[in-house]
């Protein structure tokens, strides 16, 4: 058995101190915020500090996020060594899994569909579209979206007509990039946007199913720059379910995508074919192409673990991330996957964001040590 002290994400931060041998009684924190503030990182080491008192046993580890530079690492780090316990990093969306089954008390493998909007991989590379096979001795990635460019990094972020921009480049079509966006940010600025794609410069890589919501929205003038998290999938989620109220459900499609032998998901033939040919003036073809994105993103990710849940024999999926907000994301995937026969497991009490992240790395941190935990966590 263990005693585990958890740091949560970079994002609605929270903390856990998580007891193998009584993980429904874990110990959380309050909800810290992001902890690009710092009176939230101020507010983590007081939790920390609160949940530690809090122990009536010796602490056995520490877990936190792999990203070497988040807030929540360095004082895990430190944490650790002032404990001198071992410090266990878990990768973001292997956490995102492990909270689904710590809920569950599964140990035996499962998939894991991970949508969300970032989480550094294991190879270094900004995650976010991921199909896993995780167990008690960790994770695979299995499949995942095809990599977009970030132009300009971080920012494209917060500015999803960047991130249709990359889409743009990814069909070979750069030379749209000035007549379609010029009108609404600059024709210099969309200029300077054309000319990193181009050259690759300042255009890291992402598989992060949130960066292609900004790009749908920011293909569909729904949103040019967003101020708050996740206002760009919003607004794409509200123009499909504006369709769905109207016009009643929609068939998925089935040859709107590609998938390569080694698991990457390329929604680029629903770009090419749908997204392009969208009259962005017309309210009711954006609502139709919005909802036609959700319902080819979701028969996309759905293929692909139904046939490597069929390989491998294992008939449990687990859906985690924030992108599982989206009700009709959400609902068309389990919707697919239990007609296929499998079973799908979600968050009971947690978020399905980065807020319940902290049991899923303690949970992996405790199979990590070899802590027996078996009982459903209720927390």
């Amino acid at each position: 058995m263990a005693l585990i002290l958890a740091f949560g994400a970079f994002l609605k931060n929270t903390a856990c101190l998580f007891d193998s041998a009584a993980p429904q009684a874990t110990r959380w924190s309050a909800v810290h915020g992001d902890l690009s503030d710092p009176a939230a990182c101020i507010a983590l080491r007081d939790s920390v500090t609160n949940l530690i008192a809090q122990a009536t046993d010796p602490i056995d580890a520490v877990a936190h996020d792999l990203h070497p530079d988040f807030f929540s690492t360095h004082l895990a780090l430190q944490t650790a060594d002032e404990l001198q316990v071992p410090a266990i990093a878990v990768q973001h969306h292997h956490a995102h899994i492990a909270a689904i089954m710590a809920e569950h008390g599964m140990s035996q493998p499962v998939l894991g569909l991970a949508l969300d909007g970032v989480g550094l991989g294991s190879d270094g590379l900004a995650w976010g579209g991921e199909l896993l096979r995780v167990d008690a001795a960790g994770f695979a990635r299995l499949a995942h979206l095809l990599p977009l460019a970030l132009p300009g990094g971080d920012v494209a972020a917060r500015e999803p007509w960047r991130m249709a921009a990359s889409v743009l480049h990814a069909l070979g079509a750069n030379d749209q990039i000035v007549l379609r966006f010029g009108p609404l940010v600059g024709e210099q600025a969309a200029k300077t946007i054309a000319t990193m794609l181009d050259r690759n410069l300042n255009c890291p890589q992402t598989t992060a199913a949130g960066r292609w919501f900004d790009a749908a929205a920011g293909m569909l003038g729904l949103s040019v720059r967003q101020t708050e998290e996740a206002q760009a999938a919003i607004a794409l989620e509200q123009a499909a379910a504006r369709h769905l109220q109207s016009h009643g459900a929609a068939t998925v499609p089935t040859d709107l995508w590609d998938i390569t032998p080694d698991g990457i998901i390329d929604l680029r033939p629903w770009l090419s074919e749908r997204l392009l040919q969208v009259d962005t003036h017309n309210p009711v073809a954006v609502d139709a192409a919005a909802l036609s994105f959700h319902l080819t993103l979701a028969g996309a990710l759905c293929q692909q673990t139904i046939v490597l849940a069929h390989a491998r024999q294992i008939t449990d999926v687990a859906l985690g991330g924030g992108c599982f907000f989206n009700r009709i994301l959400n609902d068309v995937i389990v919707s697919q996957l239990e007609a296929a026969g499998l079973n799908v497991l979600q968050t009971r009490n947690l978020s399905c964001g980065d807020a319940g992240l902290a049991l899923g790395q303690a949970w992996a941190a405790g199979l990590e040590l070899g802590a027996m935990v078996l009982p459903a966590c209720q927390s």
